[in-house]
């Protein structure tokens, strides 16, 4: 059956979601900002939710969420073309610096990918990302041809058996953790090293080193990936979970830095019996260096990708820090890594 969201005569479908900041940045809607996005967040739209049934999310098909929300964010619709000039207008002026679509399961979501990415690039030359689950090569490829810089295609668990759990088979899903990598692989073959992302979850049941490891995994594949503190939302299988404890997200933030900077590997770095992160394979010195810079606390992704508050309230406490952290805030930081 075809999809609700009826495509225009040139493929491009009527509506689109945009995340909450994004709309104001561009001017769709009104609002303050506490930190304003430097990559502007868009996510497919349809009738329904998600075919996927991922125990996290508020779009899986078995979710009682909102059908607006993504993580803790809200996302109205919008039509498409009042989207996409503004889009173009927000990039020449620098205000957003790259386009990242989220994309669901649905039969029409690649018809829409492609219309999207190419009606995009006739209008600017913004980089495109898409993050998706292009379950084989032949979708890679159309997203290739129409125009994406880089792909992201998710883990989101840190292990196999949390996989199957929460995103695969045990989720009523048809992911699986083997075809995962083989279309990342496929990604790196099309895309290019480099050109590939992926996102893990933290706070899912995984330890220290399970994260550690699918890192290095990933960065020896030339995947760059991202991390995302685990999120409950009301609706959601996992609606009942906590998020992960702060100072262990900021031993896997730095331990994932060091690995995709190259200055350390899991090989070097020491874990105690419960995968808790004790050493980080690089001298007391370097380290505090690096500590010091901030850089392994902001959020991760593509470039120029801020993801403002998208595991956390304003208040606090932030798991990924939008910009720089402050003084104050590394001091808080060195606290919670002893």
């Amino acid at each position: 059956m075809p999809e609700k969201n009826c495509p225009s005569q040139t493929g491009l479908p009527e509506q689109i979601r945009v995340s909450l900041g994004t709309a104001i940045v561009l001017g769709l809607l009104e609002g303050k900002l506490d930190a304003e996005p430097t990559t502007a967040y868009l996510m497919t739209y349809r009738t329904g939710k998600c075919t996927a049934n991922c125990g996290f999310c508020p779009q899986a098909r078995a979710s009682k969420s909102n059908t607006d929300l993504l993580s803790r964010v809200s996302w109205p619709t919008f039509p498409t073309p009042n989207v996409l000039p503004a889009l173009a207008a927000m990039a020449k002026q620098g205000k957003i610096r790259r386009i990242c679509i989220q994309a669901l399961n649905y039969p029409d979501v690649f018809d829409h990918l492609e219309a999207l990415v190419q009606e995009i690039k006739k209008r600017s030359a913004i980089p495109v990302s898409v993050s998706c689950q292009p379950l084989n090569t032949t979708n890679i490829q159309r997203l290739a041809k129409a125009g994406v810089d880089r792909l992201g295609i998710a883990l989101d668990a840190a292990t196999e058996a949390l996989f199957d759990k929460v995103k695969g088979s045990g989720a009523g899903s048809v992911y699986t953790w083997e075809n995962q990598f083989t279309q990342l692989n496929e990604a790196i073959r099309v895309f290019g090293r480099g050109n590939v992302s992926t996102h893990v979850i933290v706070g899912l049941g995984e330890t220290e080193k399970e994260v550690a490891n699918v890192v290095q995994r990933c960065v020896d594949m030339s995947v760059l990936p991202a991390l995302f503190a685990f999120t409950p939302v009301r609706g959601t299988t996992l609606e009942g979970n906590l998020p992960p404890q702060v100072e262990s997200y900021r031993r896997v933030q730095l331990a994932m830095y060091l690995i995709v900077k190259g200055k350390a590997r899991i090989d070097d770095m020491q874990f105690d019996v419960e995968g808790k992160i004790t050493g980080f394979g690089l001298a007391n010195e370097a380290l505090e260096t690096v500590v010091d810079g901030g850089l392994p606390f902001r959020t991760s992704g593509c470039p120029d990708c801020n993801r403002p508050f998208y595991n956390e309230k304003p208040s606090g406490p932030l798991y990924n820090y939008p910009e720089n952290p402050s003084r104050e805030d590394i001091e808080k930081i060195k606290k919670q890594l002893r």
